[in-house]
């Protein structure tokens, strides 16, 4: 997959099968759309495309409001790598370029700059200024501009229809394995390892800290979770705090990660660590014996978790 970054970067093709939005988890759903598109572009002799934006749209339009999001732009770029996608434009997103219209946006960068002959968008999807554009203006510029375009109908999982919002209070609630199943892979949080208090090598359980990549990554429900953590190609079974500290009298949220059976360093490293289940909440011990002694017991699960995946 080759990525551009900003449309006048993009080097014009004679056929690409395209699609647009902001795709931000790459979830199942997502990915039906990217599959279709892949599948058409293959058949017509074209390239598959897809345009999203960075930062995303609601953070610029909407500043004061909390966006949390389930991807950050790199683990966005990684997700979409595995679709097999030809083409990923990355196209900044800011009030001015907000204020398209419908009909601009589809002449000047649907089919002037990418040379849209297809286009397959996802169920009610809406662009342009103030969200516009609808499926209906796409069926009308198609015959004036020599684009065919294809909605696809909302897609189920277990009769559940699949959106951002489903797997955002699944992740809220701990309900980590009902987020995986929606995102169709473990829900990953990327970052920087970063000096810690150091006061898990005293009992035994050294910890990794990771500063997330992203300030509006979307954290789970505070808890110790069973995941694996990857760094430089490697993967390393691991379970992870996070939340507060409460036995030793730290309120701040952070995400500690332990690596089960290894001790490796990776200071100052870029990790990511994917979540497979929610073990059990943030709790308070008399003392750091009784924290250790509940730490083994939690690796024991963990190491269940992860050996039975």
């Amino acid at each position: 997959m080759r990525v551009t970054y900003g449309l006048d970067n993009f080097r014009t093709i004679s056929c690409a099968v395209a699609t647009t939005g902001t795709f931000d988890g790459v979830h199942l759903g997502h990915r039906k759309i990217l599959s279709q598109l892949v599948t058409k572009a293959k058949k017509v002799g074209g390239k598959s495309v897809l345009l999203t934006f960075s930062p995303h749209p609601r953070i610029v339009l909407q500043p004061d409001v909390k966006l949390e999001l389930l991807s950050s732009e790199n683990e966005k770029i990684e997700l979409l790598k595995k679709t097999g996608l030809d083409h990923l434009i990355v196209h900044p997103f800011t009030r001015e370029f907000s204020r398209t219209q419908s009909l601009d946006f589809v002449r000047e960068c649907l089919v002037n700059k990418i040379g849209v002959k297809h286009l397959i968008i996802g169920y009610d999807h809406h662009f342009g200024r103030n969200r516009e554009g609808s499926f209906g203006h796409l069926k009308e510029f198609g015959p004036i501009y020599g684009f065919q375009v294809e909605e696809i109908a909302a897609f189920d999982i277990d009769q559940v229809n699949i959106s951002s919002t489903k797997i955002r209070k699944a992740l809220a609630d701990g309900q980590v394995e009902l987020a995986n199943s929606y995102l169709g892979t473990q829900y990953p949080i990327s970052g920087t390892v970063i000096k810690g208090n150091q006061i898990g090598r005293t009992i035994g359980f050294p910890t990794a800290n990771i500063e997330c990549d992203s300030s509006h990554k979307l954290l789970p429900k505070d808890g110790v979770y069973a995941g694996k953590l990857y760094e430089n190609g490697n993967s390393y079974y691991a379970m992870a705090n996070l939340g507060s500290r409460p036995t030793i009298g730290s309120k701040q949220r952070t995400l500690e990660v332990h690596c089960i059976e290894r001790n490796i360093n990776i200071y100052e490293k870029k990790v990511r660590f994917d979540i497979y289940k929610h073990l059990r909440g943030i709790k308070e011990f008399a003392n750091l014996d009784a924290l250790k002694k509940q730490l083994e017991l939690d690796k024991d699960e963990a190491l269940q978790v992860l050996r039975n995946c």
